[in-house]
Parts: structure tokens; C-alpha cells; sequence
């Protein structure tokens, strides 16, 4: 099931329109009930869905746990476009993606939605939705032993939270370094969050990075050198870790706009410019 949850993930970060084919509505019927069948039709939820059919945060968790979905977080719980199938954005060890639960609650679905009259990928829809609707108090983020990319006195400030055995990571840092190329106004402020349960060397390498205040050391790490592992006794890393705990920060990377919306996931330099400046 950690599978389908990698899947669901990255359908849910690639753009483009899904295309649904007949095969796939043979699928959907096969995993509803006689139940949830009815609720499309009369007598069931030709109206007001949540008059008749419930789920709660505490159920929805339940089921991604028998599903063996490594420490689920249900953010929350809506109507979904199609009837019959409940909505549920979940985090799961730093990362975050859309489910669909059948009415009968013996059923999910993994997958886009796409309406057919317009060819729009309503899943991918939702989840700008839920970005766009997260905002941080930027003033709440030390930055005082943040690493920094790009010019400390530059007026557009974007934090952003790593890992430096995260490879979406690397990458992204690639296309920071190319936006403080172009745009002496922008400058990136790293705070190393390291996400052991997926990476288990990177809390050693963010303390050593932090101890030796080397942006250097990151770099030379994204890049596949060795690093020197170095000992000293900052709380630097542990306060990034509590702070993205307090903030509902659980994926690297995260990027915390000037005007404190959040986005997670590796983009090119233009989309990242595009954001600082508020064009998406």
C-alpha cells in the first residue's frame, strides 16, 4: 500500500489531463457496493450527500492504517465531484495526497478525477486549493542561523525547509541558485529539516552543516561528495524540527513564500519566480 500512496502522490504533482477510459469506469463500478451504487440514483444522494452519509477524521485514519499507510494524518474530509466517494487529503510521512473512500467505507480509490466536459484534472485542481489555502506568519520563523542563498539586504525572503538527503531537494536547490542568478531582489533562507524516517543519515549531515555554517557542505552534499561529520552542541536542527512540527510543515521541500503561502515539491527556476512574485 506504501506504493499506492507513492503513486497517488506523484499523479497528484504531474500537470497534464488524465484520460479516462472505459476500463477505468469498469474498475470504479467493480469496487462500489450495492450501497454506494444507490447513493448515485434516487432515494439516495440526489441531494445533500452528508444528510444521509458520514465519515469522520478518526475513521478515515482507521481505514489508511489498514491499508498499512505509514502515519497517516487526515487534514481533512469533503464531498468529492463525483457521488458516492468521499474527498480526503492525508499526510503520510512528509507528503501529502488525495483519496477517494466509497460511501460504503469498504472501499478506496486512488486517482485523478478529470471532468469530461471541460478535460479539467479536478484532483489537481483541489490540491492548489489546499496549497493556496495554507499561509504561515512568516514573523513566527527565526532566521537568525538560517543558511543563506542570494543577498542578505535582497527584499523578497523565501524560507524554505530541506533535507539534505532529500534528492526533490537537490533539485530544487539547482533552480534556487539559478533565481538568485537573475534576481538579486529574491534570497532563500534553508533551515535543515531532516526527515529520518525516510532518510537516515540526514540528521548527522544537517547538524554537521549547521555546526559548520557551510551552505557549501549542502551543496557539495546534493551533489553526491562526501561531507565531513562534525560534532558541536547546537539545537539548531532539533528547533527546525519542532518549528516545522508547530507550522503542520511535514514535507521537504518546503517553500515559504514572502507573502507566507506554502508550497512543497521541486519546480523549475521560472515557476519559482512566478511564485515570489505572486503570479500563481
Amino acid at each position: 500500500m506504501r506504493n499506492v500512496l507513492t503513486m497517488t502522490l506523484n499523479k497528484i504533482n504531474r500537470t497534464g489531463v488524465a484520460v479516462l477510459v472505459l476500463t477505468g469506469v469498469f474498475f470504479l463500478v467493480s469496487l462500489l457496493s450495492a450501497g454506494d451504487i444507490l447513493a448515485f440514483g434516487q432515494g439516495g444522494c440526489d441531494g445533500e450527500c452528508n444528510t444521509c452519509h458520514a465519515l469522520t477524521k478518526t475513521e478515515a485514519r482507521d481505514i489508511m492504517k489498514k491499508l498499512k499507510i505509514p502515519d497517516p494524518n487526515v487534514r481533512d474530509i469533503r464531498m468529492s465531484p463525483v457521488k458516492g466517494l468521499w474527498e480526503v487529503s492525508v499526510d503520510s510521512q512528509g507528503k501529502t495526497g488525495l483519496f477517494y473512500i466509497a460511501f460504503s467505507k469498504n472501499y478506496i480509490v486512488q486517482g485523478q478525477i478529470v471532468e469530461v466536459a471541460t478535460g479539467v484534472d479536478k484532483t489537481a485542481e483541489q490540491y492548489k486549493v489546499m496549497q493556496d489555502s495554507k499561509k504561515i506568519d512568516v514573523s513566527r520563523i527565526s532566521l537568525t542561523n538560517a543558511l543563506v542563498l542570494g543577498d542578505r539586504k535582497a527584499k523578497k525572503r523565501v524560507i524554505v525547509f530541506t533535507d539534505p538527503d532529500c534528492p526533490f531537494c537537490g533539485r530544487l536547490h539547482d533552480e534556487m541558485r539559478k533565481v538568485v542568478e537573475k534576481r538579486k531582489d529574491i534570497v532563500f533562507y534553508i533551515r535543515l529539516f531532516p526527515l529520518v524516517k525516510l532518510h537516515p543519515d540526514s540528521y548527522w549531515k544537517s547538524k554537521s552543516i549547521v555546526c559548520n555554517k557551510s551552505l557549501q557542505m549542502l551543496e557539495d552534499n546534493f551533489e553526491k561528495k562526501p561531507i565531513q561529520r562534525t560534532e558541536c552542541s547546537t539545537k539548531e536542527v532539533d528547533n527546525t524540527v519542532k518549528i516545522a512540527e508547530r507550522l503542520g510543515i511535514t514535507a521537504t521541500p518546503t517553500l515559504i513564500m514572502p507573502d507566507g503561502k506554502v508550497r512543497s515539491g521541486a519546480m523549475s527556476a521560472e515557476q519559482l519566480i512566478d511564485l515570489v512574485d505572486a503570479k500563481k
